[in-house]
């Protein structure tokens, strides 16, 4: 029998696919960009990164990582980054093309907690959250070692704990989420209404580099993301008494800029003392968390 599984992470900006074996090591991997306009084409990129992926490859199982909100339940999808797919049947979608194997389906955020947990800086943590700062804000929670989802597997999504009560509008309907402060283009729009002259084509990237070269309102558009972060850890520590919170995502990418106004507004705002030893740490796995997370899925239920 085969030991690899074939994982997929379904996000925003792009659709990952690799063989993962049971040491949780990726053995092939295929990244497209998200088509974002129609169902249906983002669907058919799904497809074609399964069969590049497989190339024939026979395998024990599938494992899905995909932007929420999901319904681990039904198996369905509602991105609110891929507004094409409202409670879209991806979990049966995909078991069309690998028939005859478990397929699982968890959200992204919660798989990157997975992923950081089994192979990467969560190791030697029991009640952890993960995080991955990007085009949006995801999370996902392992307590007492297990994956938490919750009622439908959404438990962890932190990227709408509120922060600013009186703030932006969010995507999901709601005001002021940590995502509207820390999800990359909303920083970089904030950091444009300040004044700040980037590039028409301008990313958290671009923002971190005018940051590192002393450019003071890009410095200050991270500040306000690491505070929105650290808020969203703060408060989900004291509810779930954790003891790590491990951030990953493109956006974590510019280490101390962000890093340090998190572990700031966390050592403010945990002021219990079963919070003592809550710890704020960088993930290992990079971008391939979710891959990681989503083989666990399958190899470690």
């Amino acid at each position: 029998m085969t030991d690899l599984v074939l994982a997929l992470d379904v996000g925003g900006t792009k659709i990952a696919g690799g063989l993962v074996d049971r040491a949780g090591a990726v053995r092939r991997a295929v990244r497209v960009a998200t088509p974002t306009d129609d169902a249906e084409q983002t669907w058919r990129a799904v497809a074609d990164v399964v069969e590049q992926v497989l190339d024939g490859e026979l395998v024990a199982g599938v494992g899905i990582a995909c932007a929420g909100p999901v319904d681990a339940a039904l198996g369905t999808a509602s991105p609110i980054n891929v507004t094409a797919w409202q409670a879209f049947p991806l979990r049966d979608r995909v078991a069309e093309l690998v028939p005859g194997v478990p397929v699982e389906l968890a959200g992204d955020g919660p798989c990157m907690a997975l992923g950081e947990h089994w192979q990467g800086a969560g190791r030697d943590s029991r009640f952890l959250l993960g995080l991955v700062v990007s085009t949006g804000v995801g999370g996902g929670l392992v307590l007492g070692g297990r994956p938490f989802g919750g009622r439908t597997g959404n438990a962890g999504h932190v990227g709408h704990v509120v922060v600013e009560p009186d703030g932006e509008p969010c995507t999901c309907g709601g005001r002021g989420c940590a995502e509207t402060v820390a999800g990359g283009p909303r920083m970089v729009a904030w950091a444009r209404r300040q004044g700040w002259q980037g590039p028409d084509e301008a990313d958290a990237a671009h923002l971190a580099a005018a940051a590192m070269a002393g450019h003071e309102l890009p410095r200050a558009a991270f500040e306000r993301a690491g505070r929105a972060v650290g808020l969203a850890i703060a408060a989900t520590a004291a509810v779930c008494d954790l003891d790590l919170a491990v951030v990953g995502g493109g956006v974590a990418q510019a280490g101390d800029l962000l890093f340090d106004p998190i572990r700031r507004t966390v050592a403010d705002h945990c002021g219990l003392s079963y919070l003592d030893g809550l710890r704020v740490e960088p993930a290992r796995l990079g971008g391939q968390a979710g891959l990681v997370g989503a083989a666990a899925l399958v190899l470690r239920p």
